[in-house]
Parts: structure tokens; sequence; C-alpha cells
């Protein structure tokens, strides 16, 4: 097959621009041509090293070939064959069964979903079901997602505003603060938490924080629903952030990554919690294509592979390699902060100018990272598990070149 011309390269970029709907004045625009492990190439075969694992999916790399294979072994067998919950379809069942080998007895029973918003908009609905309650509990710096339910728990009122009314009833604590959670009460329904907030810069609770938490909330009898889209498969360190903090959740959300790079959600809790949709009235809660065989196989090729490498195990010892070698580089007193939980790092700087400056000079170098949605001072890295250390020997010289341009 010829390469396109570069005219035809152009024709392609106005053709995004005209007809894809942008969610920003400035978006990347890099042309893909092929991806693998921590590179994505460009059409012009200029070679991107990823940090950032495409938001958190690329746990196990880019097209991970025990991924690829399974996602066409799969598609040569069937697709879409009916809607979610109604056929026994491997894929579906040898994930979940997976998932509940690897969490604790109280997290069996999974729901698939699409993404990790549409998780959290189950999770609302199972938690006011199951409780009969409707006050929702989240936190400040939260982020959740964008549908109408999950934008309605997040954290930032910039994101918000522009939509309301969301939904009533939602209160937001202050993250981290222990003496804020006598908000949670006996009207609760269910407490939405981050074990590490993400988009909120990367933020880590104190050890006894989340103790706190799960001791209150069994005491109001609300759920406590963690979301683990960002942080889940490895990510911190552990198989799942919850682990650090020796806390167990009444409802698990994930995505990202459980997919292997397929579109795939899921929230995970007990039978008898779930067992709320499925009566008064049967069919609560349904999805055509949540739990699609081909994204769930390649989801079980994925966890094959973190379970195979113990990935998580290698996030904890790259990522204290990387706290170091941050704090190292030439940050001309501009560097706050260096938070790092396995292979997630939040760089917090004194200006957020500054921060895009920096995050545009990496790219232009060929590295691939971005600021927190909600913390425009902290860059946020979170590089494929399976990095090589000549990759972030890479990557950490492109930061140290950047921030000599970036802090001129």
């Amino acid at each position: 097959m010829n390469e396109p011309s570069d005219k035809a390269r152009d024709r392609m970029a106005d053709r995004f621009r005209r007809h894809v709907a942008q969610t920003s004045a400035e978006p990347l625009g890099l042309e893909i041509a092929t991806a693998e492990g921590c590179t994505v190439i460009d059409v012009h075969g200029r070679r991107y090293l990823d940090f950032l694992s495409g938001i958190g999916v690329a746990n196990v790399g880019h097209a991970h070939p025990q991924v690829v294979a399974a996602v066409r072994e799969q598609a040569g067998r069937y697709l879409h064959a009916m809607v979610y919950g109604e056929y026994v379809q491997a894929p579906q069942v040898e994930l979940a069964a997976r998932l509940a080998a690897v969490l604790p007895p109280s997290l069996s029973m999974v729901y698939f979903t699409n993404s990790g918003t549409e998780a959290i908009e189950g999770a609302i609905k199972t938690a006011r079901k199951h409780t009969r309650r409707k006050k929702l509990v989240a936190f400040e710096g939260a982020f959740h997602g964008d549908t109408t339910g999950s934008l309605s728990l997040g954290g930032n009122p910039v994101y918000r505003d522009p939509f309301e009314p969301l939904l009533p009833h939602v209160e937001r604590l202050p993250f981290g603060e222990p003496g804020a959670l006598g908000a949670i009460d006996a009207e609760t329904a269910a407490v939405f938490i981050e074990p590490v907030q993400g988009e909120g810069g990367v933020r880590i609770p104190s050890p006894g924080y989340l103790t706190a938490l799960r001791r209150r909330s069994t005491e109001v009898g609300s759920l406590l629903v963690f979301d683990e889209v960002l942080t889940g498969f490895g990510r911190t360190g552990r198989r799942f952030a919850f682990e650090h903090f020796g806390v167990v959740p009444d409802v698990l959300v994930l995505a990202k990554a459980l997919g292997g790079g397929m579109p795939l959600g899921a929230f995970v809790s007990s039978p008898e919690i779930l067992a709320t949709l499925a009566a008064e009235p049967p069919l609560g809660h349904v999805t055509t294509f949540g739990g699609h065989p081909v994204c769930c196989a390649a989801g079980l090729a994925a966890l094959d592979v973190l379970e195979r490498e113990r990935l998580w195990e290698r996030a904890e010892s790259l990522g204290e390699t990387l706290r170091g070698a941050l704090r190292a580089l030439r940050w001309r007193g501009h560097l706050v902060e260096v938070r790092v939980i396995g292979l997630l790092v939040g760089l917090e700087l004194d200006d957020a100018d500054l921060t895009r400056r920096l995050a545009r000079a990496c790219f232009a170098r060929g590295l691939v990272l971005n600021w927190t949605l909600h913390r425009d001072r902290v860059i946020r890295l979170a590089p494929p598990l399976v990095i090589r250390e000549d990759e972030i020997g890479l990557g950490l010289d492109i930061l140290g070149e950047a921030i000599a341009e970036a802090a001129r």
C-alpha cells in the first residue's frame, strides 16, 4: 500500500477539524500511524514516547501482542450477539471470574459497562436503590466522568456550572480532611471517592484517612464507592490502590486499563448489593454493548499479562527510581512538590503558564505528557507499566531539556 501524500495528510487534518467534534481550541492534532509498547508513531514516522499511557489506558503498553491476538481470535468467533446479561458469553464470564479471584471476597460480582463514567452512573443507581436514600457525598478536586450523574459528583465548578442543574442531593467535602466526615450521615446513600485523586493533581491521602472514611460509612449505613478508573491494574504499585490503605470498598469502579486498550468499564460489588438491579423492576439497569465480547477478551489478555509479569511490583520499583531522578532535575526553583505512588506521578510547579509551556516543550521534543484537568500547575506522568529503564532515561532527558526552555 502506498503511503499517503502530504496533500492527503493535510486533507485528513482538515477533515479532523471540520467533522470530528472538538473538545478544546488547541487539540494536539497528532495523526497516528501506529503505536507499540510505550511509543506512538505519527504518519511522518516521528516517534513519541508516551508518558500518559493514553490517559491511563495502556498499562500493558500499546498494542500488546497478547491483547491483539485475543482481539483477533474473538472477532473471528462472534462480535455482538445480544445485550449484556442475556446470553452466556465466555469472555464476559471468564473476565468476571478472574477479577473476582484477585479481589476481596465481598467484591465478587461484576457489572460490565463501556466506560468509567457509565460505571459511575450504574454505581449511583445501585447505591440509591439499595439504600433507599438520595444523598450522595463526593470530594473537592474529584473527577468521575462527564455524563450528567458523574459530573454532578465532580469537584471542579468550572466544569459543573455550565451544565446546571445536575443531580440534586450531592454534597462535596474537602479531600483528605477527617474532620469533615461528619457530613456523611444517615441520609447518605453512598460516598464516592478516588483513593488517589488523578485529575485533582495526584493527591494521596494520609494513611488513616480512608480508614476513617470506611468507619464512618459503615456507622451510618452508606455505601463506600472507590473510583479506581485510573488507579486500578497495577498503576499505583498494587493491583488496586485500595490495597495501600487496608480498606475495602462496597463498590469498586474500574475502566481505562481494564480493557487493555479496548473500551471497557465495570462496577464490582457483592451479589447482595448488585441484586438490587435485577428486581423491582427487573432490568433496572441495562446496556447494549457493555461487556462486549471482544473487549472482554482483550481485558482478559491484559489481566494475564499484568499477573504473569507482576507489573504492579515493577511500577512500585520504577516509581521510586523516578521520584529521585525527578527531584534531581534542574527545576530552577519552580518545583513545589513531587508526588509519587507507583507509576503515577504528580509534579507540582509554582506557575500555571510555566506548566503549560513545559508540556508543550516536551511534546515538541517527542514526549507526551500534560497537566491535570483540575490542577493546572500539576504535570502528571503515568507511563505504561512495561516501560524500559532506557525509555525512562530518555523521557527524563527530554524533560530536563524542556525545563531549561520553559523556565527561561
